[in-house]
């Protein structure tokens, strides 16, 4: 199987995406150590891209979120006393050590395009591209939560559209503010005594509806010229934001027959805004269970399911504070109706469309491709193979329990199988992020 499939499936990237970051992973799941005790440490997510960067990915894609949430059952409660989604630190600061550790692997902190000024944001991700020689991406959330907004002054968030209008115009400036100086405007020329080319340096005077700026930044222009740019929005908003914008989008789906139709959707409209469509990149959610044989992994499986089933006010907390929508008050057995929300709507569609209640869907819901990725490194690898051989491309991005357990079935036990079978790459070709990106 696999070698036929090698004739037709060229490389795929991949990455991960480690959701709830720098915050609280497993503790009170087996295998996780002490990590309960020593979440507000960064050694877990340095060993994280250490073995990663030993799998060759392309990058680690660091979530964020700015609330503690109290949608479930209008309490935080609730949350605090699960550690869901809090406590949390910001992430941002595990960059610089991340890429003090590595030197090869991309790094991708989230920001809020609805909260963070747009001037401090392209100096910060400038700096980190700097330090790092060209390894740091961005990736751009309008964030959901209304509790967000009044964390940062306003009463209600923004609707939802008008994040998108935001986000557009947020990155038009930040993107100029990183060319407002010329790759080479730092000469260093002790005989001249010049260290920056004045004529290399400009003011780019952006006035728009939401933001504005003078320029130039006061930093040099990132090494990679522009740092990659990563979106994760399903909604028919973000997908137009995505096209003309980013270099990277991240999709949750379920099945290979929605990862087809959400990648041929993506570079139409890619194409659309006169761009290339090989120059956005589409990586798709995966999660898979491994054993050392399919038994093994299909009893984790059967486990991990069973969990899901005993509490599913886990899994409706969890969406809840993704949509600002408490699902404490429905009863679970009812047939579902209808539901709107200025949080996460492309979410909110494939949570509902899990099951005919929401008992249903807390059992059926799944983050990305799950359910068909159970089994040996073997069975999964070719599941893996067959999706992007259908697919078109372009690869994944895991996400599972952050545990060492977890990561070295992942890195040292499915890549190394995808390796061998030349879908992945063995070894870092270029020295930046974008480049490696978009080696192939």
């Amino acid at each position: 199987m696999a070698e036929r499939h090698n004739l037709a499936v060229r490389q795929f990237h991949l990455g991960w995406f480690l959701g709830n970051s720098f915050g609280v992973h497993g503790w009170n799941q087996p295998w996780s150590g002490v990590d309960a005790r020593e979440w507000a440490q960064p050694d877990l997510h340095i060993e994280l891209a250490g073995a990663l960067e030993r799998a060759c990915f392309d990058c680690l894609l660091l979530e964020d979120s700015l609330f503690v949430p109290d949608n479930y059952g209008g309490s935080m409660d609730f949350y605090l006393e699960r550690a869901l989604r809090a406590p949390k630190n910001d992430p941002l600061p595990l960059v610089p050590l991340i890429a003090q550790a590595t030197k090869h692997l991309g790094i991708v902190p989230t920001i809020s395009t609805s909260f963070y000024p747009p001037y401090l944001l392209a100096r910060l991700i400038a700096t980190l591209d700097l330090m790092s020689k060209g390894r740091v991406g961005c990736n751009f959330v309008t964030s959901t939560a209304e509790r967000a907004a009044q964390n940062f002054g306003l009463d209600a968030h923004l609707e939802h559209d008008l994040r998108y209008e935001m986000a557009d115009e947020f990155v038009d400036l930040v993107t100029k503010l990183w060319s407002s100086w010329d790759a080479d405007a730092v000469v260093a020329d002790r005989e001249t005594g010049i260290f920056v080319d004045p004529a290399k340096v400009r003011a780019i005077d952006f006035k728009g509806r939401f933001f504005s700026s003078r320029g130039p930044l006061n930093t040099a222009q990132p090494p990679q010229g522009r740092p990659v740019l990563v979106q994760a929005g399903g909604s028919p908003q973000g997908k137009a934001f995505a096209a003309r914008h980013m270099d990277v989008v991240v999709a949750a789906l379920g099945t290979v027959a929605e990862m087809k139709a959400f990648r041929d959707d993506m570079r139409k409209r890619v194409a659309a805004e006169g761009r290339d469509p090989d120059s956005c990149k589409v990586l798709f959610v995966v999660s898979p269970t491994l054993g050392e044989t399919n038994e093994e992994a299909e009893d984790r499986a059967a486990r991990r399911q069973a969990q899901r089933e005993a509490a599913p006010e886990v899994s409706l907390a969890m969406m809840g504070s993704l949509t600002d929508i408490d699902f404490s008050t429905f009863d679970l057995d009812a047939p579902l109706a209808e539901l709107t929300t200025n949080g996460q709507q492309g979410t909110l569609k494939r949570f509902l469309a899990q099951g005919r209640t929401l008992r249903e869907v807390a059992a059926n819901y799944r983050f990305g491709f799950e359910d068909a990725v159970v089994g040996s490194v073997e069975r999964v690898a070719d599941v893996m193979e067959e999706a992007m051989e259908q697919v078109g491309g372009d690869g994944f991005m895991f996400n599972g329990p952050l545990s060492r357990r977890y990561v070295a079935d992942v890195t040292d036990g499915l890549v190394p199988a995808l390796q061998k079978r030349g879908l992945v790459r063995t070894a870092y070709a270029h020295a930046h992020f974008r480049d490696n990106l978009f080696a192939f």
